[in-house]
C-alpha cells in the first residue's frame, strides 16, 4: 500500500480496508526507522489513524495541518512524499523528526 502513496491526493481514493493495511504499513516504517536512529515513537504511533484521516478529508496543503510540537508529525511526513527518505530521519542530510516548511508545502511551520 506505502508505494502507492506519495501525496495525500492518493489517500482520498482508498478503500476503509486498504487504510487499515496502509496505516499497519506506516507503523512498521515508524517503528523500524526509529529503532534504527531514534525519535519519538510512541506519540507518532498513536496519530496514525489520526494523520491518515485528516489528510483524507481536508485538502492540504491548502488546509494547514498544526502538529502539537512535531512529535506527531511522522506519519504525515510519510503521507506527504517523503516515505522514500524516512530512513534519513534524523540523519545528517536526512530529514526533519519534526515539520520543516522546507522540506514539503504541507508543513505549515517549523519546530
Amino acid at each position: 500500500m506505502l508505494e502507492r502513496v506519495r501525496s495525500p491526493a492518493d489517500l482520498r481514493g482508498l478503500a476503509a480496508g486498504e487504510m487499515t493495511a496502509l496505516a499497519a504499513e506506516i507503523r512498521e516504517l515508524i517503528v523500524e526507522t526509529t529503532a534504527r536512529h531514534g525519535g519519538h515513537t510512541a506519540p507518532n504511533l498513536g496519530t496514525v489513524e489520526l494523520t491518515l484521516a485528516l489528510h483524507h478529508v481536508f485538502d492540504t496543503p491548502r488546509d494547514r495541518i498544526v502538529w502539537d510540537v512535531g512529535h506527531q508529525c511522522y506519519a504525515h511526513k510519510i503521507v506527504t512524499g517523503r516515505a522514500g527518505r524516512f530512513g534519513t530521519l534524523r540523519q545528517p542530510g536526512g530529514i526533519s523528526g519534526f515539520p520543516k516548511r522546507s522540506e514539503s508545502e504541507y508543513d505549515a511551520f517549523d519546530t
